[in-house]
């Protein structure tokens, strides 16, 4: 008999602009339980957004997820005493937490500004296929496409 599949708890959505996503990353950024300065951080963030692009911030927040989300990633797989670089498509969820994931520590890498401004940065450079977390993406792809004579030994 099959075992019940395990469904991982709703996260409420935040209650300025509605969003279970943004909710997602705002935990995303949260560090040491700090879910008050987090939030203040991605709030300054998009209105920074909206003030440099004169958009929903909403909408650009949404088009950077996307943007930065892989559709391709390496898997390691022993076969035969050999290790090898197993390209396979990632799962919608993993692909929503691979870039939330990418976007903040993009952001936290950079130095010198406040955190909003610098997650502001990124996000809006995101959007327009561009900044660190783009760059990650990217070599994710091109790590999946280098090991495509393996693909053969996905499981």
């Amino acid at each position: 008999m099959r075992r019940k599949v395990k469904r991982p708890p709703a996260v409420a959505p935040e209650v300025l602009y509605n969003s279970e996503r943004l909710a997602k990353f705002i935990n995303y950024m949260m560090w040491d339980g700090k879910k008050e300065a987090s939030r203040k951080i991605v709030y300054g963030a998009l209105d920074i957004i909206k003030e440099k692009t004169k958009q929903n911030p909403i909408e650009v927040f949404d088009v950077a997820l996307n943007n930065v989300g892989p559709n391709l990633e390496v898997r390691t797989r022993r076969i035969g005493g050999a290790n090898y670089q197993v390209p396979r498509e990632v799962r919608p969820e993993r692909r929503a937490a691979l870039s939330m994931r990418w976007i903040a520590l993009s952001a936290r890498s950079k130095k010198g500004r406040p955190m909003a401004e610098r997650l502001a940065e990124e996000l809006i450079a995101a959007s327009k296929n561009e900044g660190a977390a783009i760059k990650k993406r990217d070599d994710t792809h091109k790590m999946a496409e280098a090991n495509k004579a393996f693909a053969h030994f996905a499981w």
